[in-house]
C-alpha cells in the first residue's frame, strides 16, 4: 500500500471487525479490509430498512415476492441469506424447489409456483423460480420447444395477475463473468464444506455458456416489461451485488420509511 491512511480509516482498521478481517487472511490487505467494513456498515443500515420493509408488510398485510435469477454460481443464494437474516423468520419464506415430481409434471406449470406465494404479511424469496422454463430447462433439454413456447406465451400475464392480485413482484437477474464463474466453481469443488452445491447442470454450465446467454436475451426481450422489469445486478464482487440487490428491492417496494419498529 503506497498511500497514507486517514484516521478515520486507522479506527476502522483497528476495530474488531477490522482487525478480524485484516488478520483472518494469510496475506495483509488493507484495502480490501477497508472495503470489508465500508461494506459491513452499508449493511446493516440496509438490513434495518428490510426490518421496516417487513413490520410494513405485516401491519398492512401486504404480500411480497422476491425472485432470484441468474447463472450457476452467481451468489443467488448469499444475497438472500444477507436479505433475510435479520428479518422474522415467522413472517418470510425461501424458496429453492426441487425438479418437479412426476406428479407436478403433469400439472400446469406455474402451478407449484402459485402453491408457494405469500399470504397476507408474509415475503417469499425464490431462489430460482417459474423462469427455470426460460433458460435453464431449454438449455438443458429439460423441457420440449413447445413447452417453452408456452411458457414464454403465458409469463407475461400470469404476472400482469399477480400484480393485479395486489403481490408486490421483483425481479432480480444476478449477472457474472464467465471467468469469475468458473473461478467460483473451482472454489466450490476445493471446499468440501461446499462441493455439495456443484451438481451435473453446474458442471456443464461452461460449455454450455453461450446457450444460456441466447435464452437469457431472449428472456429478456420478452418479459423485461413496464409493469415487472428485470434489474440486472453485476454479481462479480459479491459484497456490491448484495448492497445493490438489496437498495433495489427497497425503490421498488413503497413501503412506509418512518414506520416505528
Amino acid at each position: 500500500m503506497d498511500r497514507e491512511l486517514s484516521i478515520l480509516e486507522l479506527k476502522k482498521l483497528n476495530s474488531n471487525k477490522g482487525l478480524i478481517s485484516l488478520l483472518s487472511k494469510e496475506q495483509i490487505n488493507v484495502e480490501r479490509t477497508l472495503r470489508y467494513i465500508e461494506y459491513e456498515r452499508k449493511l446493516i443500515k440496509l438490513q434495518t430498512e428490510v426490518i421496516k420493509l417487513q413490520t410494513w408488510a405485516i401491519h398492512n398485510n401486504e404480500r411480497v415476492i422476491v425472485l432470484f435469477e441468474g447463472r450457476d454460481a452467481a451468489g443467488k443464494g448469499g444475497a438472500i441469506r444477507r436479505i433475510t437474516e435479520r428479518i422474522n423468520p415467522r413472517h418470510l419464506k425461501i424458496v429453492a424447489l426441487p425438479k418437479p415430481t412426476e406428479d407436478e409434471q403433469t400439472q400446469w406449470y406455474f402451478q407449484r409456483y402459485i402453491e408457494q406465494f405469500p399470504k397476507a404479511g408474509e415475503m417469499v424469496f425464490f431462489n430460482r423460480s417459474w423462469y427455470n422454463r426460460a433458460v435453464l430447462e431449454p438449455v438443458n433439454g429439460f423441457c420440449s420447444d413447445k413447452q417453452y413456447q408456452t411458457f414464454m406465451g403465458q409469463v407475461n400475464d400470469f404476472e400482469r395477475m399477480i400484480l393485479e392480485s395486489g403481490i408486490h413482484l421483483v425481479k432480480i437477474y444476478m449477472s457474472i463473468s464467465k471467468k469469475e464463474q468458473s473461478k467460483r466453481f473451482d472454489e466450490l469443488r476445493s471446499d468440501p464444506l461446499k462441493q455439495w452445491k456443484m451438481s451435473p447442470v453446474d458442471e456443464r454450465a461452461q460449455e454450455l455458456w453461450d446457450e444460456y446467454t441466447n435464452y437469457k436475451q431472449a428472456m429478456f426481450e420478452v418479459t423485461d416489461t413496464e409493469k415487472s422489469p428485470w434489474r440486472v445486478i453485476k454479481a462479480n464482487r459479491k459484497t456490491e451485488a448484495r448492497v445493490n440487490t438489496i437498495t433495489h428491492i427497497l425503490k421498488r417496494i413503497p413501503y412506509d420509511k418512518d414506520i416505528i419498529i
